[in-house]
């Protein structure tokens, strides 16, 4: 027991010097000097009369007092399960064993997170995400792979922390979705899920098929990041047409069963975007106005176009050769990424939203390369 003591120490030890290059990686320096000086500017007279510059300015202290004190009280557990294991070795007191090795175990996949959060220096890393989700051909099968990412992102969201808030949905046939929009909110979701934007493919026997055959389906998830209105997209009342509806889709309490959903067209591009969860037709036209913005100024980013006129949406087809990752409920099970080469064998834990290994594997390609 000591032998795990020592081996426990001898790692803390190694984690405390990695600590030193993990400071460098998340620039604890310079947001140390970042948060002293917003947090003057917080008390500058008139501060408080523009709401959208102060709103700006809280946005970023927090972000960044968040990252220094989470990297400030890891370096203090790592000190503090330090002591614990000199002090047992010392009093040759095998009690603190458990404890100790528990602790060290934690601490070690708490810096692997860190070290994960510091591959996130995209420009809009830190925004909220925006996730749609499209089946692809084959009807009811394909919808109901779509409500499952569905479901699989939202529950990664929630286990994470994270406020997961439907949007828009239109319910399939028989079964599963024909669409779905989810936002999710806090600090760098858009970081870690631009990673999931591309097409998925199931392979499974499927439960429609009275003779039990195997089923291949594809289904689209998009995600962009939601952007604040800086004006550099103009949308013009001729250029979009809105059509109010009844609201469907499994949002429970959280759909308005009245005529308030809205759906949005941008006439130039074809663009449709739709909201049917707020309390009002005018707030569900402003959350899609929103959300228009957003994928046009996302489009734009990545395509380094001038013009809205030249902006189109997604032209990706959603079939076979185009998937960035392959789940298989049969023969085998198997989720296995395409690009990255990352695969994890237990299907049900992915499909409950354990994806973080698959998140992970495409940040550290993304940074090597």
């Amino acid at each position: 027991m000591i032998i795990q003591l020592e081996e426990s120490l001898q790692r803390l030890r190694a984690m405390k010097e990695d600590m030193k290059d993990l400071s460098q990686a998340l620039r604890i320096s310079e947001l140390e000097k970042t948060v002293e000086e917003l947090e003057k500017k917080t008390y500058e007279e008139g501060f408080w009369n523009d709401q959208a510059n102060s709103g700006k300015i809280l946005q970023k202290l927090k972000q960044s007092k968040d990252t220094v004190d989470k990297f400030n009280s890891l370096n203090a557990k790592i000190d503090d399960t330090m002591s614990l294991a000199e002090l047992a070795i010392e009093e040759d007191d095998e009690s603190f064993t458990d404890e100790v090795v528990s602790e060290t175990d934690k601490i070690a996949e708490e810096i692997e997170t860190e070290r994960i959060s510091a591959l996130l220096s995209g420009e809009y890393d830190a925004n909220n995400a925006i996730l749609s989700f499209h089946p692809g051909a084959g009807g009811t099968e394909a919808q109901d792979w779509a409500l499952m990412l569905y479901r699989m992102y939202t529950r990664w969201g929630e286990k994470h922390g994270y406020n997961v808030k439907l949007i828009d949905m239109l319910d399939g046939e028989a079964a599963g979705i024909k669409s779905a929009t989810i936002m999710i909110e806090g600090l760098n979701a858009y970081g870690y899920l631009k990673s999931e934007n591309g097409v998925h493919r199931l392979v499974r026997v499927s439960p429609f098929d009275a003779s039990g055959r195997r089923q291949t389906s594809f289904a689209s998830v998009e995600v962009m990041p939601e952007f604040t209105d800086d004006g550099t997209i103009e949308i013009r009342d001729e250029d979009i047409e809105v059509t109010a509806h009844r609201s469907s889709g499994a949002g429970g309490q959280h759909v308005n069963k009245t005529d308030s959903a809205i759906r949005i067209l941008h006439i130039p591009t074809g663009i449709v975007v739709g909201c049917q969860t707020e309390r009002s037709q005018l707030q569900n036209k402003e959350t899609a106005m929103k959300m228009l913005r957003s994928k046009l100024m996302e489009i734009k980013e990545r395509e380094h176009l001038e013009r809205i006129e030249d902006i189109q949406g997604n032209k990706t087809n959603i079939e076979w050769g185009a998937q960035i990752r392959s789940y298989v409920f049969m023969p085998y099970t198997l989720a296995k990424d395409t690009r990255t080469g990352f695969e994890s064998g237990n299907i049900q834990a992915v499909m409950d939203g354990d994806i973080d290994g698959f998140i992970n594997a495409y940040l550290k390609m993304n940074a090597k390369q």
